[in-house]
């Protein structure tokens, strides 16, 4: 943490910066925080630090390209924001993606929030002083990111959901080598389970601590693990399911805690979830094309087009507006990490310092998705 010039405000209360370069920010973020003694009295986010113009580019780019954009928003949930993107594009043409397309679309989803969890986990255990998790954590997460770079080229930025389908046809070991996972993933829960959601010194450290109430968490718009660990039912998947969602059997994680520990061990469920939603569709993946026929030149009729997805923090939405051309006249982002953001100086309120990184580290957010 850097210390300001002038560090104590006319009140004495005592000014820090936390940030823009800080480990447990996760990300180029600074928080201006007032302090009375050890306990926070107001937290201020100062964003700006990466704005890249993300919405106004898009609207410079064709329908094919502009979802590509969005992978290096939150770039843990880059195949869900992808889909988004196309599914957004797709309502508007009216056309469906191919069965076989959407199964895929499914199963990179699940991967992929499931290798956001595991990086989560990860740096949780080392916000919070516990270094070995983190090498457990990447153990798997490094199988994952082998499959789906062995499918779609890349490990973080994939870019590989277009409207239609997907990119190009699975990899022949696809399917045999995400079961292999499987297998060891949910053989180490409990091994994930004995080293920190077990462990005394680390659930004392979350739990009471960094309480958002129900109220709050819709009044801030949270979404995603922030809302469900307050009790907020909101997961996208259940509540307007897309893809196919609603043909596979899975439960939505809501506990009622509201402090970091529920935000914890919502998460720590959810994987488990991720695991067997794609257990129930890896044998199942239907034959045929995996892309459905499109207009070379995709023009989107005038009118506003919205679409919304559970990414790995939250709803993500895709909001489009056509003049009748090839690019967007307007397209805006809705995104779950700038408003589970806002709730930080809510829940952070009256928490002592030390505690700030535990409350930072299950929100879990992902810095550019934020300075789009």
């Amino acid at each position: 943490m850097l210390i300001e010039e002038n560090h104590i405000a006319e009140s004495g209360e005592f000014i820090i910066n936390m940030g823009p370069q800080h480990p447990s920010t996760h990300g180029v973020l600074h928080l201006k925080i007032w302090l009375d003694g050890e306990t926070i009295l107001k937290i201020e986010p100062n964003l700006g630090y990466i704005h890249r113009s993300v919405e106004k580019i898009c609207e410079n780019l064709s329908y094919r390209q502009f979802s590509f954009l969005t992978s290096r928003m939150d770039y843990l949930s880059s195949h869900i924001n992808n889909e988004a993107c196309a599914l957004a594009v797709e309502k508007a043409i009216q056309i469906e993606a191919t069965p076989r397309a959407k199964a895929v679309r499914i199963l990179l989803a699940e991967l992929t929030r499931l290798a956001s969890h595991q990086l989560w986990w990860a740096a949780i255990g080392l916000d919070l002083g516990a270094v070995t998790p983190f090498f457990y954590a990447f153990r798997e997460r490094e199988l994952l990111n082998d499959i789906i770079e062995q499918t779609c080229g890349a490990r973080l930025t994939q870019n590989f959901i277009i409207p239609g389908g997907i990119m190009q046809d699975i990899h022949p070991d696809f399917q045999k080598r995400v079961k292999e996972a499987m297998q060891q993933i949910k053989s180490k829960f409990d091994e994930y389970d004995q080293l920190l959601t077990g462990n005394v010194i680390f659930q004392q450290r979350l739990k009471g601590v960094g309480y958002l109430s129900p109220e709050n968490a819709i009044s801030y718009g949270c979404s995603g693990p922030t809302a469900r660990a307050s009790g907020i039912s909101c997961d996208v998947r259940k509540k307007v399911p897309y893809e196919g969602y609603d043909q596979l059997q899975f439960n939505e994680i809501v506990r009622h805690e509201g402090d970091c520990w529920g935000r914890y061990l919502v998460r720590i469920a959810e994987m488990r979830e991720s695991v067997s939603i794609i257990e129930q569709l890896i044998d199942n993946i239907p034959d045929g094309d995996f892309q459905a026929k499109t207009k070379a030149v995709i023009k989107l009729p005038k009118g506003e087009f919205y679409q919304r997805v559970e990414t790995a923090r939250g709803d993500f939405g895709v909001y489009l507006v056509s003049d009748g051309g090839n690019t967007p006249y307007r397209c805006k982002f809705r995104s779950p990490n700038l408003s589970n953001l806002s709730a930080i100086p809510e829940i952070a309120q009256g928490s002592k310092i030390g505690d700030l990184v535990a409350i930072m580290a299950t929100v879990d957010l992902v810095i550019p998705d934020i300075d789009r």
